[in-house]
């Protein structure tokens, strides 16, 4: 390999180090606790834990890759009920949710273990439910009580394919039971929190039908009073229902069918600027200061861990007749305006369907066929500046004030279907299969404030197929090597928008007039990404293992530039923008190991890891008088390494300890980013680090739990969090970034037999830690977008208490 230099030895030397140190000192781990007392005791039973890394049911301490899963259990007791929540209580991963002057649940996108997307609309990171994927994380947030969700680090193409590059989440339902069964959960809380939850299942015909009904309405009031009409910001609301019925009309073989409805419905986000100039009213008055404590190339800036807020929380969120009016035309639109937003904020449905069959050849062999259907269709109405600005009068804007209403739409669709064959019979294993996938975006967007209508351009459509292998060979009782791999064909497509294109000039695509939904653009890459991986069971409580693998991130393409002009087209070949960029490239080294230790009260993971991310995709900006254009290439070259590690302790019968720790590290090679470099004057950006994510992140819980003297099955416990992540950057120049967060969480409860009763508190300290960070510009009626000026933040929500009662019948 060319690119492994021998600083990359010596990092893997450092890895090795750090690695052996972890395993020595087992200091930290992985969340574990339950929701009740008597289920955290059953989180200490050793070889408990099930996932299906592997595409096959493997002990979670017996699987050669890294994992962490967290039960159904630990989901509900730590209130996580979005992307975001579930990041704070999982090192390793960071939710950017910042985009285009919001930070919302519109925008989530996942970054695990360092691999930042360069692209909005890109991913590093995969979804799945019950093994199936989807192209979207809003299905994934929106499961009730799932079985366990499983969270797969590093690449995962050899049995995932694409989008995998970083690593893969898979969601897995709970089987319903044969027996008649009831929940109900009720929560509310300050901020007018409040959750109900309910399902039922049991049996259509004995144990060979049956089936769960559940819905979770959940809804809560923002942390942040706006002074423009007094609302709260950050209001968040979604509905979900699903449905699984489980059919095992033989001994061998079971079907599961899945689907799901879900609707979200939030108010205008809570996020804020920091600005690097004043905005003043016409008499000169000062309107929002200027939190500028630097001067970068030239410019007044931000550097160094951001300040707090000088400036109040605001945004303009008046719904105006002029701008229902707007909102009322259906011209323009991609999505109809009675299915839309009315009001600032998300509207967004999801509709999701997927079936799962197993059927069991003979005792040796399996067969597996999984389908499913996913699509979504949401809206979003945002204050672009982000600022009350009614003190900026003027005539020529239909309220009389500068505001700047934008809306966003995006519907999404994807299909995917998949065949496989498991074999396992005395040392030998393997999995066979075949896999098709195909998805599809559109998008639209527009703003009242220049009278003008909103426009979508035409549709970007992707289709894989591959076909993958996994064999495992136990060549003694202790050491077993497995050999796994994909070839996989990405075939992508860009389709012109509603009103037909015409290109003049043939640098990018044949001229000619192409009519209105017709192909613009469409190329297909091939590739095989493979997997070794080698572990050894040193002793039936402690195994080692270790792994190479490579993985393709999916290309994309450059498609706007072709409706400009002969000399814009050119302009932007001479500049290294291609139509369609390559696909990204890792190459990963993991060493690892896994065990139990003190009798099985403990059990642990320990991995560090070594990645090579080549023909990293950049994003290019360049001027042509006074337009400004973008695109695409691969100009990019990254190390990213790490260790990680998990542990659970059942200390006593009264006290129970998890924690996990990570340390992500990411280092650029190479790097383009003119709009980084027009900011901040730099162009070498060697040695930096990637935006967006937490080089140290970690999570320790502490339970007791005991009997309650007096009282038949009766339980107690105490639990109490701390979630930590590390600032993070906001572009690879690595001048401005948030501060660190600490999270602190608590929960108290009793319970007798199938009923509980929780008092609980989160973000006990209140701390108000920006959750996500983005370059942005101070927008005022001059509208002068040149360069950043300022730091766009999302706003965390602050303390919340409250009261939970569940039972089952």
């Amino acid at each position: 390999m060319k690119s492994f230099t021998k600083r990359s030895a010596a990092s893997l030397s450092v890895m090795a180090q750090v690695l052996t140190v972890g395993i020595a000192s087992m200091a930290v781990a992985t969340p574990g606790f339950a929701q009740e007392a008597p289920q955290a005791a059953e989180e200490s039973e050793p070889g408990a834990i099930v996932v299906t890394a592997r595409k096959r049911e493997e002990d979670l301490l017996k699987t050669p890759v890294t994992v962490t899963a967290l039960t159904g259990e630990t989901l509900a007791v730590r209130g996580v009920v979005s992307m975001q929540s579930l990041a704070n209580n999982t090192p390793g991963i960071n939710i950017n949710n910042n985009s285009s002057g919001h930070a919302d649940r519109s925008f989530q996108q996942i970054s695990l273990r360092g691999f930042t997307p360069v692209s909005t609309l890109a991913t590093t990171t995969s979804l799945f439910i019950d093994g199936v994927p989807i192209a979207s994380p809003s299905p994934f947030t929106a499961i009730s009580n799932p079985e366990r969700i499983e969270i797969l680090k590093g690449p995962q193409s050899a049995y995932f394919g694409r989008n995998t590059f970083a690593g893969a989440i898979n969601v897995v339902n709970k089987n319903p039971s044969s027996e008649w069964t009831a929940s109900v959960l009720g929560m509310a809380g300050t901020r007018e929190n409040y959750r109900v939850q309910g399902s039922i299942e049991g049996p259509i015909i004995g144990e060979a039908l049956t089936f769960r009904l559940s819905g979770d309405y959940f809804t809560k009031n923002g942390s942040y009073t706006n002074p423009v009409d007094g609302r709260t910001l950050g209001d968040e609301s979604s509905r979900t229902f699903t449905a699984l019925i489980v059919a095992k009309p033989t001994e061998r073989l079971t079907i599961k069918a899945f689907g799901m409805v879900a609707r979200d419905d939030d108010g205008a986000s809570a996020s804020a600027r920091i600005q690097a100039r004043d905005i003043k009213k016409a008499d000169g008055t000062v309107l929002y200061a200027s939190q500028s404590n630097c001067t970068v190339n030239g410019n007044p800036y931000i550097c160094g861990t951001l300040p707090g807020l000088v400036n109040p929380v605001s945004a303009n969120t008046t719904v105006t007749n002029a701008l229902r009016e707007w909102l009322a035309n259906p011209q323009g639109r991609l999505v109809s305006p009675s299915d839309g937003v009315q009001d600032y904020g998300l509207l967004r449905n999801t509709r999701h369907l997927h079936l799962v069959a197993d059927y069991e050849v003979t005792d040796e062999l399996t067969a597996s066929l999984l389908g499913g259907y996913n699509t979504e269709e949401w809206t979003t109405l945002i204050d672009l500046d982000g600022l009350d600005t009614r003190a900026l009068t003027n005539a020529a804007y239909p309220n009389g004030y500068f505001d700047f209403p934008f809306l966003i739409e995006r519907k999404t669709q994807d299909f995917s279907v998949e065949g496989r064959l498991a074999y396992d019979s005395g040392p030998f294993r393997a999995v066979t299969g075949v896999s098709f996938l195909k998805a599809q975006l559109r998008a639209g967007q527009g703003s009242q404030i220049f009278g003008g209508r909103p426009a979508f351009g035409g549709k970007s459509q992707s289709e894989t197929l591959g076909a993958f292998f996994g064999l495992t060979y136990d060549f003694t009782d202790r050491l077993s090597a497995s050999v796994e791999g994909r070839y996989q064909e990405d075939k992508i497509s860009s389709f012109v928008g509603p009103n037909g294109q015409t290109v003049s000039s043939p640098v990018y695509v044949p001229a000619g007039t192409y009519t209105p939904y017709s192909l613009l653009a469409q190329k297909t890459f091939k590739n095989f990404t493979p997997r070794v991986i080698v572990n050894f069971q040193a002793t039936p409580d402690f195994m080692v293992y270790g792994s190479v693998a490579k993985g393709v991130n999916p290309s994309q393409f450059n498609t706007f530039i072709v409706s400009q002009s002969d000399a814009i087209q050119q302009l932007a070949r001479d500049n290294g923008i291609p139509l369609a960029v390559d696909p990204e490239k890792i190459t990963n080294f993991e060493l690892g190991v896994k065990g139990r230790a003190l009798d099985g009260a403990m059990r642990y993971t320990v991995a560090g890891y070594y990645s090579l991310w080549r023909d990293q995709i950049t994003s290019y900006l360049f001027t042509v008088g006074s337009g400004l254009y973008s695109g695409s290439a691969n100009a990019g070259s990254t190390d990213v390494y790490g260790i990680e590690t998990e542990v659970f302790w059942k200390a006593s019968d009264l006290i129970t300890i998890d924690a996990a720790a990570a340390y992500n590290q990411t280092h650029i090679n190479s790097f383009v980013a003119p709009a980084v470099t027009t900011l901040t004057g730099i162009t070498d950006f060697r040695g930096k680090e990637l935006p967006n994510t937490s080089k140290w992140s970690a999570n320790v819980g502490l339970t007791f739990n005991g009997d309650l003297k007096g009282i038949d099955d009766g339980r107690w416990f105490v639990r109490g969090d701390w979630n930590f992540k590390s600032g993070m950057w906001s572009n690879q120049a690595n001048i401005v970034k948030t501060p660190d967060l600490h999270l602190f969480n608590a929960r108290v409860g009793v319970s007798k037999g199938d009923t509980s009763l929780e008092l609980f508190v989160t973000n006990v300290f209140n701390t108000k830690t920006y959750t996500s960070i983005a370059d942005n510009w101070v927008i005022d009626p001059s509208l002068s977008f040149a360069k950043y000026n300022a730091v766009q933040v999302g706003l965390p929500e602050l303390r919340t208490a409250g009261i939970q009662v569940r039972t089952k019948f």
